[in-house]
Formats: C-alpha cells, structure tokens, sequence
C-alpha cells in the first residue's frame, strides 16, 4: 500500500452532528452526537499512520493510537477496542471529555506538518468506546490472584485507573467512595450533556467485572483514617485519589448573601442529586433569572449551561482577560456562546451587592486591560480606575478553581505540601510507607487523562512495592545478562520485605 501524505487524505475533518442549539438549551441530552461508521472511516483515512508519531508520547497514558486506527481501517473494532483498552480503561469517557487539542490533536503532523485539522483522534476513541459498550465488549483479562489486599480511596478517574492495574495483576482491590454513587467528578462534576451517566455506569461496570468491590458511603477520614486501613484493616497498599472538589472564592463584600454558591456545589446538586428533576427528586435548586458566573475554564461553562438548562432567563460570563485567554476548551466555549451565553470579558467582580432580606440583587465590577506576562505566560489584567457598574443578578457562581479537602491531612500524618495538596515523590509515593496518591489531590485541578495517567503510573509503583512481577517491565533486554543479576535474580526485582511493629 502506498505511503499516505498529506496531500493524499480527506483535506477536512468529517462530519459530527450536534444537537440544535434552541433545543438541546431546554434539556440535559447530550449535545455532540458522534460518528457515524461511515464518517468513523473517513476520518480514519485522514491519519499518515507516522512511523514516529508524535500523538502517543502527546497522550498521558501513551495510547497507541496509530496501532488502534490501523485496525479500525480493516474494521477489525474489536482488535481495535482491545489496543485502545491496553492503556485506557475509560475510552468513551476520555472521547467526550479529554482536551485532545492540548495533547495528542495537538502534535498531530496532519496539523503541523500540513497544515490541516488534526485527526479527531478523540472522536474516533468515543467511537470505539460507544461500540463496546453497546456490543458489551470486555477484556479478556486472565489474572492469577495473589494475597495482597489495595485500599484505594476515591473514585474518580486516577482511582480507577490504578484499581484497574492492580486488580490485573491479581490483587484484591476496595474503592471507597463518600458519596452515594461512584465516579468522582465524572459523576458530580460533569453534566449530563456532555458525558451521560449511562456511559459512566458502564465504564465502572467493566471495573467491578474485573474484581473491584466499590463501597460508597464511606468518608475515609472520619470512618477510618488512612493509618487504620494499613494496620487494623489490613490493607497492604493504599492509593488516595479524592481529588480537589474543595471550591475556592474571591473574598469580596456579600459572598455570605443568599444566592452565592460555588460551581461545585451546583453541579453536584444537579448532576447527583437530580436537582434539575424537583419535585420528583426532594433537591430542589432555585436558580434566579439572571445568573452570573465567575470565571472562564470548562467548569464555568458546565455552570452556565446547567444554568441555561435549568430555567434562568439570562447567564452571564464574568472573566478578567480576553476570549484569547479562556482557559475552556474551543469546543465548550462554542456551545455555550451558541446556547445564548453572555460574555463579559476584561471583567473583575469587586462586590456581590444585596437586598434587604440578604439575597443577591446585583453585582459590581470592573474593567479591566492586559498588562505584563504573569507566572502562568499570560498577560496580567490590570484594573481601569473609574471603570466600576454594575448589572443586575439574583444568582452568583464561582466557578475560578478548587482546592484540595482538608480532611485527610487533619485525620492523617500524612505530608502536605504548602499549598495542603498531598506530597510525593517521582514513584507517587507519600510520607507514609505503602500509601501513594495522584491525581488532582497531588497535581492540583487538571484533566481526565492526566489523571488516569497518575492512577496508572502510582498502580506500577505499588506493583514493584509488594513485590508483584511484572514481566514486561523486569525482563525488558537491556536488563538482561549476568552482569545485571543478583544471586541469579534480575536486579530489577528488588523486593521490600514487610515488618510489622506490635
């Protein structure tokens, strides 16, 4: 078969349909309605299948992406599926929600060697990932169980990840959850519109088949401590991903007003707790006519679409930079502009202002210019003096970022960093022995996929803890020969032994 080049593949993405705009403002169904086969395959021919690609080390978890659509070409979706599932356990989730641009899209050679859009490389994952689960597709997952027993706390995307590793290395795997359904932010901080419970409940499913007991209502901290899951409760190893859904405010005049809430807290209300279905679901969530959201990231627009969704006449945008800086996603930013979002850019909120009974009746802000680079690389907004209104809004959300749940670090020993995130070292290994974290608990907010990585990369480190061999890892040829073993051992097998004091 002849080289593929630039010049010799579809020039443009194909098609994926959304949902129309009026329509899809009034409900929770999900807005990007994927591939079709036929426009599946089409994009399919638009990849060079690069003998160096780039788009593999551009993926956190380093999925083989040249490898998965070469099948998807000889329609072998099942081969295609099973290479794509080699290194992420999430595909239709990762499909909808990862920031493809900023990774594997974004060094795409279709793009920057020619020019083009890159290949929806994302688009083709949800694809592949909607297929399994529709075709009820698992991995073929022989494990041989050994007696080691993993406590991992949290279940969101980095837990999973790493209860995924380890329950395919043998061990016996507990997720505990606190709240009622698990998921993480996949359950309580994405809209249905975007991602579908449905797809999140299979995805977990093919965790649970694999051996994984997932515990809810279990708020490890005030249960147990992370000290007790090691000793009285036995556990060997213990992984902590809870995340960062700890919100965060600006400390300006009348946040204590009726009407103020964080993006946290609407998001989990409506996404979890069925608000947006009172009275059938005993949650109700009054959301005022005209709603005002601080900040521009992903989260905001979830807020502000949820917003629109859930019956308020008008949704504002409050950023202090330009639409050049918004740090959402391309694609989110369109909808929501789509949908009939206001966007006040160069804007800084200064007060939230209230009526007699306390509630939010307005707020004021600022204008505001781009000044200097700060430390992130963006220009710094600077205020106007004189430049204070303000506009009217009976509900105000914040939406400008979170921080990690103090509760373990006040119940643990565990080593905090200064900003109360949990301190690692490069294996994701904390201060005490035997308990690794990652994920935004570790990381701060950040995506995913970058999450998932995290998961996996603490499950390999857990691995060489216990001692469980890994053949693909020890026996690689660079470790082979005499020079390199101990007693005939491979020196890559250094074990710990386990002392227990009592």
């Amino acid at each position: 078969m002849a080289r593929k080049t630039i010049r010799s593949i579809p020039q443009e993405r194909a098609f994926m349909p959304v949902l129309d705009a009026q329509e899809r403002a009034t409900n929770f169904e999900e807005v990007s309605l994927g591939f079709d086969e036929a426009n599946a395959l089409v994009e399919c021919e638009r990849c060079l299948i690069c003998p160096e690609p780039a788009c593999i080390p551009g993926c956190p978890v380093e999925i083989d992406i040249p490898g998965f659509i070469s099948k998807m070409l000889k329609k072998d979706y099942h081969g295609a599926w099973d290479t794509l599932t080699d290194s992420t356990f999430l595909p239709a989730v990762c499909g909808r929600v990862c920031p493809q641009e900023d990774q594997c899209e974004g060094v795409c050679a279709v793009a920057v060697s020619g020019g083009l859009e890159p290949v929806a490389i994302g688009r083709l994952e949800r694809w592949l990932g909607d297929m399994a689960i529709e075709k009820g597709w698992k991995n073929e997952s022989h494990i041989e169980p050994n007696e080691y027993r993993i406590g991992i706390v949290g279940s969101g995307p980095a837990s999973m990840a790493c209860a995924a590793d380890l329950a395919k290395a043998g061990c016996k795997v507990t997720v505990f959850e606190a709240l009622h359904a698990p998921g993480g932010v996949l359950r309580y901080g994405i809209p249905e519109f975007r991602l579908p419970n449905s797809v999140v409940d299979a995805e977990i499913g093919n965790l649970e088949k694999l051996g994984v007991e997932i515990r809810c209502n279990t708020l490890v901290g005030r249960l147990f401590t992370v000290e007790q899951m090691l000793d009285e409760m036995g556990y060997d190893a213990v992984f902590i991903g809870t995340g960062a859904g700890y919100p965060s405010f600006m400390d300006i005049p009348g946040e204590n007003f009726n009407g103020v809430l964080s993006a946290n807290e609407l998001l989990t209300r409506c996404n979890l707790m069925q608000a947006g279905k009172f009275p059938n679901f005993d949650t109700p969530l009054e959301i005022g006519r005209k709603v005002a959201v601080i900040g521009a990231g992903n989260t905001a627009m979830d807020a502000m679409r949820v917003s629109k969704r859930l019956g308020a006449e008008e949704v504002t945008c409050v950023y202090r930079r330009t639409e050049a800086e918004c740090p959402a996603r391309l694609e989110e930013l369109h909808h929501a502009m789509e949908e009939g979002i206001n966007f006040q850019w160069l804007t800084a909120p200064v007060e939230i202002l209230g009526d007699s009974n306390k509630n939010v009746r307005a707020i004021r802000c600022q204008r505001m210019e781009l000044g200097e680079p700060d430390d992130s690389g963006r220009r710094r907004p600077v205020p106007i003096p004189g430049s204070e209104f303000e506009f009217e809004a009976d509900t105000v959300v914040y939406a400008i970022g979170t921080a990690p749940n103090p509760i373990l670090g006040q119940t643990s020993d565990i080593k905090l960093n200064k900003w109360g995130y949990i301190d690692t070292d490069e294996t994701l290994a904390t201060s005490l022995a035997g308990v690794y974290a990652g994920g935004d608990i570790v990381t701060g907010a950040a995506t995913v996929i970058l999450a998932m990585g995290a998961g996996r990369r603490a499950a390999a480190s857990i691995r060489d803890y216990l001692g469980i061999r890994d053949s693909m890892v020890v026996y690689e040829p660079e470790n082979m020969g005499f020079e390199n073993t101990l007693f005939g051992i491979d020196a890559a097998e250094k074990n710990f032994v386990h002392v227990r004091q009592i």
